[in-house]
């Protein structure tokens, strides 16, 4: 079930809210008095990112981690993830409490991922850039990218899995070489500037469709 704009808008509360209680009071929020939706269980990835110069445009990002596979209920895991994308992301150093009021947060609420059953050459036809986001796993190395990637980057259905299989430490051909490949899809809220307006982020035309 799709969350509506207002739970949209509590999801990302949440997340700064979790961020600035960890950083400024080192303490872990309870996510209590919220919508029944948040009580199930959902993957969930919360990126943060930083306006490059104060342009809105311009953004570079400051951290990202999240559950891909509903283990937990969306608040708590929208907790988790918060605090572990501005303390833990290994590709960044953690984020200070002098940094809150310039983030820029973004939740993603995930779709369950399902194997992409197909042969492999056939594989580019059922991703849509847009909708799909990707995961791609073989033995203990697996790598995950969010919709909003391949559309913010240009990929296209054969680029995307392939940036997929790197983000998995793979060579970007291990799709072809029996790799196995998932897709998800995924609700995505987002400020506009640091704590200001939320809105639903929109990646493409037959994305829209589903949503709406």
């Amino acid at each position: 079930m799709m969350l509506t704009k207002s739970e949209g808008e509590l999801a990302v509360k949440l997340a700064r809210k979790a961020i600035e209680g960890c950083l400024k009071n080192k303490k872990k929020i309870k996510p209590d008095n919220l919508p029944p939706v948040f009580k199930e269980k959902r993957g969930v990835f919360v990126t943060l990112n930083i306006h490059v110069d104060g342009t809105i445009m311009e953004k570079e990002l400051r951290g990202c981690i999240g559950r891909p596979y509903p283990i937990l209920p969306l608040g708590e895991a929208i907790v988790v993830s918060a605090i572990n994308a501005a303390q833990e992301d290994p590709r960044f150093y953690p984020v200070k409490p002098e940094e809150i009021d310039d983030l820029v947060i973004e939740v993603t609420v995930l779709t369950v991922p399902e194997k992409i059953k197909s042969k492999p050459k056939d594989l580019p036809g059922k991703i849509v850039i847009g909708r799909h986001g990707l995961i791609v796993a073989a033995g203990r190395c697996q790598g995950l990218l969010l919709p909003q990637v391949a559309v913010e980057h240009g990929f296209d259905c054969t680029e995307f899995p392939c940036q997929t299989c790197m983000k998995a430490g793979l060579m970007p051909d291990a799709w072809l070489e029996g790799a196995e490949v998932y897709s998800f899809e995924g609700q995505i809220f987002e400020e506009i500037e640091p704590g200001g307006e939320i809105k639903e982020k929109i990646l493409s035309d037959e994305c829209y469709l589903i949503l709406n």
